[in-house]
């Protein structure tokens, strides 16, 4: 993602400070890792002209957001003729800072120039972020790249497909979703296909291509007890079919109906269907037509740089939650091998289960949803921790340990969890990403409940 940076200041300041000033901030972005178009300095010239070969260097391209970095007092004016322009993108309007010399304060006025601009952008309906320095402190680096990540993240769901076998599993609510708002507003298109489609691009396979599956699965997966051959191939040959489609239309997340789908009609509980179209193509995977889910995952990926996991909530405890997924985990967030087991469950007798162990650590959970016409987005924080030994009834004896945590939330209590859950399934991204899901909920218009 292309960021544009132009820096601003007044005529009558040296230009020699400006340059210097404009050179530091341009550093500071691109050490964050962005593309940055650098439309160099601009200041209160009367006729415009540094203002207008700034635009000429921004306009056509494609960009996530704008930095407006202000080195000194300047007119507002002069910083409205160039980001009027780019109204449509996030800008992020950062105050640089003074600096000292000889126990003496040295300004060109920074923060004057922000303070006037701050109420225009307001004003004007921007989306914006004011961020400012603090002389002798380190730079506000999380404050900066929280807001250019939900920027790039905007963008990225503007593009973004998720593919989803069949709709509605189970007749479920929460996992539904409205289409003319997420496209209008999130930016997802979401495009379903038939279950009929997979079957029959079974037929196409390359038989060595499904050799070549069968292999990596014994090769990478450790087995707990002997799995039939024709189980593994079962499971590559659809993932190769559903794969077919993935490459096709271009998807960066899929859903496939589960229970009333691969369950029911073919036998199979998808597990490792998931596992392998992860691997392959590197999609985020949720199962039983969980679309929001599945958004939700685009949204957590493009803020954190992860792949995300779905886990499903399972017991509430006075400071914790059991939370865990009766099917499969991403192997990115696996603690140590992939481990699979042939397991019994209900009227199901060939299930290739993984029972993998989920990585601990400070986790940000997070779960889009739509209520009456408005988007949300329910976060909070927690420790996750391994889990007390437990089992989901109506596995065969033993019973298999499913992959599962402990999390222990600390920005709210399980009570208060409890009032604003909004979905069975929740996404957990490893570290601290508050910051970045609150200026991404701002510039999407989504409400953030916490």
């Amino acid at each position: 993602m292309k960021i544009g940076f132009i820096c601003f200041g007044e005529v009558n300041t040296p230009i020699e400070r400006l340059e210097m000033k404009h050179d530091e901030g341009l550093k500071v972005i691109r050490s964050l890792g962005y593309d940055v178009i650098d439309a160099g300095l601009v200041i209160d010239d009367p006729e415009y002209k540094t203002a207008d070969a700034a635009i000429e260097k921004l306009i056509g391209n494609e960009m996530a957001a704008i930095v407006t970095c202000v080195a000194g007092w300047v007119p507002t004016h002069a910083v409205i003729r160039v980001t009027d322009k780019f109204r449509h993108l996030p800008i992020l309007l950062w105050g640089l800072c003074g600096w000292k010399e000889n126990g003496r304060i040295i300004t060109t006025a920074e923060q004057a120039g922000t303070t006037a601009i701050r109420p225009a952008f307001e004003a004007l309906g921007y989306t914006f972020k004011y961020v400012y320095n603090i002389i002798d402190k380190p730079y506000p680096l999380k404050k900066l790249d929280s807001f250019l990540k939900a920027a790039c993240a905007k963008a990225s769901l503007r593009n973004a497909r998720v593919g989803t076998m069949g709709y509605r599993d189970m007749l479920l609510y929460g996992t539904q979703f409205e289409g003319n708002s997420m496209r209008g507003q999130i930016g997802v298109e979401v495009e379903p296909f038939e279950m009929l489609e997979m079957v029959q691009n079974m037929e196409k396979l390359d038989a060595a291509k499904v050799a070549e599956g069968v292999k990596f699965v014994k090769d990478n997966w450790v087995f707990k007890k002997a799995c039939d051959d024709s189980v593994i191939e079962n499971g590559v040959k659809y993932a190769l079919a559903i794969g077919m489609k993935i490459e096709e239309r271009g998807w960066e997340a899929i859903t496939l109906i589960d229970v009333d789908g691969m369950k029911k009609l073919m036998g199979f509980p998808p597990a490792m269907v998931f596992m392998l179209l992860e691997h392959y193509y590197g999609v985020m995977t949720v199962p039983e037509n969980d679309v929001m889910g599945a958004v939700t995952q685009l949204a957590m990926k493009y803020l954190s740089n992860q792949t995300v996991p779905y886990l499903e909530y399972y017991e509430f405890f006075e400071n914790s939650m059991l939370i865990g997924v009766p099917d499969y985990v991403p192997k990115a967030v696996t603690d140590g091998d992939v481990t699979v087991l042939p397991a019994a469950f209900g009227l199901l007798n060939a299930s290739l289960l993984n029972v993998s162990k989920v990585k601990t650590g400070y986790v940000t959970a997070a779960r889009m949803y739509y209520l009456n016409g408005k988007y949300k987005m329910h976060v909070y924080t927690a420790e996750a921790k391994n889990p007390p030994a437990w089992n989901e009834y109506g596995w065969d004896d033993p019973a298999p340990q499913l992959p599962s945590l402990e999390v222990f939330p600390d920005s709210c209590t399980v009570e208060e969890f409890a009032e604003n859950v909004a979905c069975q399934h929740v996404i957990l991204a490893y570290g601290d990403f508050v910051e970045e899901i609150k200026d991404f909920c701002k510039m999407m218009d989504i409400e953030l409940v916490m």
